[in-house]
């Protein structure tokens, strides 16, 4: 090496949009803690609340930007603006339920924002590595079948219609641009950061009150789906290895174990030494007009590519929202 000649490795910039929610505060907690330069995107990041960043003790540390990515202008001027290295589009709709209620939003939230993001970066012509959240609910009612990456998209949801053309936007992105472009199609994954519109938050916050001595009824609609459920923390660190290839692809994310939802009651009423059947009752009015009987999963891709693999099964993950829920 020359006299007075350092090499030293850059740091690298991120931008995750929709960093306030559950999944974007635990990979700005991860990419804090790999040396990353974090900036969290929000539609009006001066008045929006960021309560997990908060509750994860990383909010000072986090650069906090105003970006509306359903706006074109914005997301452009952001990205030159910053010029991260990596971007994490977690932002849109994310609740099922609520996309049959509001399925324009829901669609435009995340088809058009993905949209802007990707034509944003391929105008922009920086060297920007895009992550896309995807989702499992794309691939509708499977039966018994263990979906991965080639399985067909029947989503039968507001919700799973939107993921499912993100998904296709990003790959036709990739593939007539040459982007490094790639979606994680995440099965459904948990923790204490989840909102109460969420069941499996809405049955820890219930049978804690109860617990504590409350006589309420917990009133839930099909308890009878089968999810694949993992932990969130964990599956942030699955979108970061997708980032980190030589190549960029699409990855199922998953446990790949399913259970029934009474199997996720059973788990928490029990943790909390009661009887679930005491305490839950169910009404056909909180059904949703369509829904994903199973949802069965093969993440061996992501295991044999990118070397994940789900630490915590659902029973793991039930008894740790539990413990991890302030009384």
């Amino acid at each position: 090496m020359a006299e007075g000649v350092y090499f030293y490795e850059m740091t690298k910039k991120a931008l995750i949009c929709g960093v306030s929610g559950q999944d974007g505060a635990y990979l700005a907690h991860l990419l804090l803690a790999k040396g990353y330069e974090v900036y969290g995107g929000s539609r009006d990041a001066q008045m929006a609340s960021f309560h997990n960043l908060d509750r994860l003790g990383i909010r000072r540390q986090v650069t906090l930007v105003s970006i509306s990515i359903n706006d074109f202008r914005s997301v452009l001027q952001t990205l030159l603006r910053i010029k991260p290295d990596e971007v994490y589009n977690l932002a849109g709709q994310s609740s099922v339920g609520l996309s049959f209620e509001q399925p324009v939003e829901t669609l435009e939230s995340i088809s058009m924002g993905t949209l802007n993001l990707l034509e944003a970066i391929r105008f922009s012509d920086l060297p920007i590595r895009f992550y896309n959240a995807g989702s499992s609910e794309s691939f509708g009612d499977t039966g018994s079948l263990r979906a991965d990456e080639t399985t067909p998209f029947r989503p039968r949801s507001p919700y799973g219609v939107a993921k499912a053309t993100a998904y296709w936007q990003v790959a036709n992105y990739r593939e007539s641009y040459n982007l490094y472009a790639c979606t994680g199609i995440l099965f459904n994954h948990e923790s204490p950061l989840r909102p109460e519109r969420f069941v499996t938050q809405k049955i820890v916050r219930a049978a804690k009150r109860i617990a504590a001595g409350s006589s309420e009824k917990l009133v839930l609609g099909n308890i009878d789906i089968a999810r694949d459920w993992g932990w969130a923390p964990e599956y942030v660190e699955a979108m970061w290895l997708m980032l980190q290839q030589p190549v960029p692809n699409d990855f199922v994310i998953s446990t790949g174990e399913t259970y029934k939802l009474r199997d996720f009651i059973h788990t928490v009423f029990s943790s909390l030494d009661l009887r679930w059947e005491d305490h839950v009752e169910t009404d056909r009015s909180f059904f949703r007009p369509s829904d994903i009987a199973e949802g069965h999963s093969n993440p061996a891709k992501a295991r044999d590519m990118l070397g994940w693999s789900a630490t915590y099964r659902m029973p793991d993950v039930a008894r740790m929202m539990v413990a991890q829920e302030p009384n």
